[in-house]
């Protein structure tokens, strides 16, 4: 690595430094869930990879995806980002979905839908005979 000296010098370290995260370190949010008589505020967990980033103590977003380049980083850094991933996609499960899904688009998900377009059996490349490019080139 070149510049600063790292963070992290075994995955050990990182990956210790990971799980204290998830287990104490990760924000949690109050939401409202029910209906009516039956609503009532509960505290989930906010994992995030800025939130990760933040505590593992780099300085940005993508100094934290460097070491995902350096082999003895790579496995561990990749399993945390899919478990923040996976937090995101249980969201969709529930109420509002919104900010799941902007965060998991930043995650590489798309939105995409498939069309099957024809042509009717046309040559949509059709070869123009010597006639027509004369014809063209007059007009022009």
């Amino acid at each position: 690595m070149v510049g600063r000296p790292p963070i992290y010098n075994t995955n050990e370290d990182l990956e210790n430094k990971v799980n204290e995260y998830f287990e104490k370190g990760v924000k949690m949010k109050s939401v409202l869930v029910g209906k009516g008589d039956n609503k009532e505020v509960i505290e989930i967990p906010v994992p995030t990879i800025t939130g990760l980033a933040y505590y593992l103590g780099f300085e940005s977003r993508q100094s934290f995806y460097d070491y995902e380049k350096y082999e003895q980083f790579s496995y561990t850094i990749k399993r945390a980002r899919l478990f923040i991933e996976k937090e995101y996609e249980e969201l969709l499960q529930v109420g509002n979905t919104t900010g799941a899904i902007f965060a998991l688009k930043n995650m590489g998900w798309i939105d995409k839908t498939h069309s099957d377009i024809t042509t009717n059996d046309k040559d949509i490349n059709p070869t123009l005979s010597p006639e027509s490019i004369s014809k063209l080139i007059d007009k022009l």
